[in-house]
């Protein structure tokens, strides 16, 4: 298959997707059924026949997140160079454990992470890693974080401290630090939930002040987490006045910008990022505004030898260290075996270069003021403030389940609902593809109003 034969299939795919439905209507049972039926793999069937079927199965059966009018969480249409990416990696399956046994990936990936930490504003020396996603990031943050705190805890665990370390965030920071609470010994009563102000960012008095208490009570705060982009509200944390807290209070700031990171680099943008740059650990998806395929995330930290530190570990049946400042990925990640994760970003940048990817990302925010503007015409009431392309809203009277289900039983757009604060449940609108157009908004606002 030539690179045209992938293009036009691509080509297929995505207009198919386009011109189709959104949301399936099927139960798990009709599923099951339909494999039992099919793959019982007792005896060899057809290649072609197979992918087809998988594919039928993936255009019945599944949301179409790639559809221009899927508004929902932070699921993009991705990029052709991005796809045909994971094809070549899947092809020569490179092996990143270790910088000797796939000198070329690492260079990839080394390079392609200095760019963007660079943008981020880190310094020369400091170190990032491509992960599975936003979780591995903010998890390896928190160990990284613990590490550097309690030089003790990677050799005797946190029995062996003589206080309970504590982490700070708001209740709209990614619950993965919850699980990650867990997975790390912390426990999830080691987190404490600050107060958020009016536009749901976080109360930097009321962070003040519950450090304050918990050190009064003998316990050890440590981390702080601001977020860029939250998941219900797109909310951009005051970063500057966190950075300059952490400081004076010794404590590791970390910023989950696992979505809204990309705005980094968009010149309307990258303003309302301002402090990222003093942070000590960053996490980043290149599968969410990158327009990648999954998985992909990226972790950033300025304190090399505390990753090192971190993820340290020595084996005979592992080649030994490579010579020079090259650290092997399988001591510096909580990866060991590892795939080529960073090509599918490496690719799409240099396909489209910087200012490809700036016209994606700020056409995105255009889109979401776009969908502000209609709204508000058309009546609707828009409860959340932020830069970015996620608008919140409701009108009185608006059942959200109910009207969701309509929303979806026509086929008009995907929207989730979500409650921020103690409020009543709203509707959630993201736009995460760089082929949503203004015509598709205008069109989805006209027929919301028809289900009202």
């Amino acid at each position: 298959m030539t690179l045209d034969d992938v293009r036009r299939v691509v080509a297929n795919v995505e207009a198919d997707i386009a011109s189709g439905p959104i949301v399936p209507t099927v139960t798990p049972q009709e599923i099951r059924s339909y494999l039992a039926s099919r793959y019982d793999f007792t005896k060899p069937l057809a290649l072609d026949d197979i992918c087809a079927d998988v594919q039928r199965m993936l255009r019945t059966w599944q949301v179409q997140v790639t559809h221009p009018r899927y508004f929902g969480l932070f699921n993009p249409s991705v990029t052709l160079a991005s796809i045909i990416a994971d094809a070549v990696v899947a092809m020569y399956n490179p092996q990143l454990a270790t910088w000797r046994t796939s000198p070329a990936a690492n260079e990839i990936e080394r390079h392609t992470l200095a760019w963007l930490m660079g943008k981020f504003g880190f310094p020369a020396d400091a170190i990032a890693s491509f992960t599975s996603g936003g979780a591995e990031a903010n998890l390896s943050a928190v160990i990284v974080a613990l590490t550097r705190a309690f030089p003790e805890y990677g050799e005797r665990g946190l029995r062996s401290l003589s206080a309970s370390p504590t982490v700070y965030l708001t209740a709209e920071a990614h619950h993965s630090f919850s699980k990650i609470a867990h997975l790390t010994g912390l426990g999830r009563r080691s987190i404490r939930t600050v107060a958020t102000d009016r536009e749901l960012k976080l109360d930097l008095g009321d962070l003040a002040r519950r450090v304050a208490e918990d050190r009064r009570s003998g316990h050890a705060p440590f981390m702080v987490v601001g977020t860029v982009g939250t998941t219900g509200a797109g909310v951009i944390d005051p970063l500057p006045e966190l950075a300059r807290f952490c400081r004076s209070e010794g404590l590791w700031f970390h910023v989950d910008a696992a979505w809204g990171g990309a705005a980094i680099i968009a010149p309307s943008l990258r303003g309302h990022l301002a402090g990222i740059d003093t942070a000590d650990s960053i996490t980043c998806d290149a599968h969410k505004w990158f327009s990648v395929p999954m998985a992909a995330g990226m972790f950033f930290c300025r304190h090399r030898d505390a990753v090192g530190e971190a993820f340290r570990v020595e084996t005979s049946y592992m080649p030994g260290k490579t010579a020079g400042p090259v650290l092997d990925p399988y001591t510096t990640s909580v990866q060991w075996s590892r795939r080529f994760i960073g090509l599918k970003l490496f690719l799409a940048l240099a396909q489209h270069g910087e200012s490809g990817y700036i016209e994606m990302i700020e056409h995105q925010a255009r889109m979401g003021d776009v969908l502000r503007e209609a709204l508000t015409r058309a009546g609707w009431r828009v409860v959340n403030a932020t830069p970015l392309p996620l608008v919140c809203f409701t009108r009185d009277g608006l059942v959200t389940a109910k009207f969701l289900a309509a929303l979806y039983q026509r086929q008009i757009a995907w929207m989730s609902e979500v409650r921020l604060g103690d409020d009543a449940p709203v509707l959630r609108a993201c736009i995460t593809s760089f082929r949503t157009t203004a015509s598709d908004i205008e069109w989805v606002v006209r027929e919301m109003g028809r289900l009202t």
